[in-house]
């Protein structure tokens, strides 16, 4: 799939990739504004501010306008925050490009973050926090995080503590914005049945005057341990939902094609090695998966299940013991080709729609400032061997990079300490 490229002046990146044969078209805004770009105080702004986007702007004063708007050209549309980035998009028939466009770029640039919106939607983000919470599914990612980093921005909650939400006033968010949604820092991508003409006569409309400014840096990640180490949450669950992770490498690293092969052979797809152990032969959970989470600065090939509360201590020893044969043992030739045609064709299934398009590109072009095509990633897999699994497996499965938190109805670690090293 071709796509083009283009630099405005003031540093804003275009990315337009057509699909002739797709009758939708998404536009996608993503800025280099995250949980990684906030000190402790205002923690958990990035995601409100995600919020307050959509709550009206200068041209769309009130949300009903933004949202019925939308609605009303059949469109699918919703923003997102992470650590490192934000996003805003719209998907629709592609006859309506131009008017998603108005109404994304107008959402990006002039949000008006009204008062009384403001105070309303803190008691919308701390029912998300406590949605969250009620999830150990998906809360002991977060666990996962603080457990691995700590007191610094890589350790924290995106959607940030309820104490900070409650103080947040309307200044936070313009000096906020001010700083970080800046052209340089910004990537537009419009996928789907476009032409770059098109959209470069859009986005000069809007975006071209648009002035550069002073982007703030965020703080490089630390990483320090020395042991295995454990955080376990008291829960009364009816199951006990852990991550097992290493710390990896990041996103540049070139090792990342057999990371992904590594985590395939763990936990990709129903006839993996941990699938089959613990769904299969074991019978003690119903989801397993594996899989490298990679950032600018760091990165951890974690695991993650949820199992029958009596059976976590078998079910760690058994997630370890299936870490160590990769160590000793070589995997078949059979197994690699069938976890590399597994991760190819996946990718290739996940990116059949516009909106999915334009992630693939979008975040490659602003987090690493260079675009792979899925073909060229496609072969970086088909490359990896045997032996380079091994030598990975030797590499991070140490006791040193070891980590588990656990959310569930134990209330103590050391009983975990006894048999968490490789």
């Amino acid at each position: 799939m071709r796509f083009t490229k283009k630099v405005l002046k003031n540093g804003l990146r275009v990315i337009t990739v057509p699909m002739k044969d797709n009758p939708t078209a998404t536009v996608l805004v993503l800025v280099e504004a995250g949980s990684k770009y906030e000190t402790k105080k205002i923690n958990g702004l990035s995601h409100f501010l995600e919020h307050m986007c959509f709550k009206g702007t200068i041209k769309r004063p009130k949300a009903i306008d933004i949202s019925k708007e939308l609605d009303a050209l059949g469109s699918q549309y919703n923003a997102f925050t992470a650590q490192e980035y934000t996003g805003y998009y719209a998907k629709s028939d592609a006859r309506h490009f131009s008017q998603i466009f108005d109404v994304i770029s107008d959402i990006y640039l002039n949000s008006t973050f009204p008062e009384i919106e403001m105070q309303k939607e803190k008691g919308v983000i701390i029912e998300e926090i406590n949605m969250y919470e009620d999830m150990p599914n998906r809360h002991v990612q977060d666990l996962m995080m603080q457990l691995l980093y700590g007191n610094q921005p890589a350790g924290w909650n995106i959607t940030g503590q309820k104490k900070n939400i409650l103080n947040m006033k309307r200044d936070d968010f313009v000096k906020y914005k001010r700083m970080h949604y800046l052209p340089e820092a910004t990537v537009i991508i419009v996928a789907g049945q476009i032409t770059e003409k098109n959209v470069l006569k859009e986005v000069n409309k809007v975006f071209a005057k648009i002035p550069r400014g002073m982007k703030a840096k965020k703080l490089k990640t630390k990483e320090i341990q020395r042991k295995p180490e454990i955080l376990v949450s008291f829960k009364k669950t009816d199951q006990t939902h852990f991550v097992l992770g290493v710390r990896s490498y990041d996103l540049f690293d070139k090792k990342n094609a057999v990371l992904s092969v590594l985590a395939g052979i763990l936990g990709g797809g129903m006839s993996s090695r941990l699938f089959q152990k613990l769904r299969e032969e074991m019978g003690v959970g119903y989801y397993v998966r594996a899989y490298n989470d990679a950032y600018t600065d760091h990165g951890f090939l974690q695991i993650s299940a949820g199992v029958d509360n009596k059976r976590i201590n078998e079910v760690v020893e058994a997630v370890l013991l299936e870490c160590k044969k990769l160590k000793n043992q070589k995997i078949s030739k059979e197994e690699l080709n069938k976890v590399k045609e597994f991760l190819v064709g996946n990718m290739k299934l996940s990116l059949e729609s516009s909106d999915d398009i334009a992630g693939f590109y979008g975040l490659q072009e602003l987090l690493k400032h260079e675009i792979k095509e899925i073909r060229e990633k496609a072969n970086e897999i088909k490359k990896v061997t045997v032996n380079q699994v091994q030598i990975l497996a030797n590499h991070i499965f140490k006791n040193n990079r070891l980590n588990l938190a656990l959310i569930g109805p134990s209330k103590s670690k050391m009983k975990f300490l006894k048999i968490l090293r490789f």
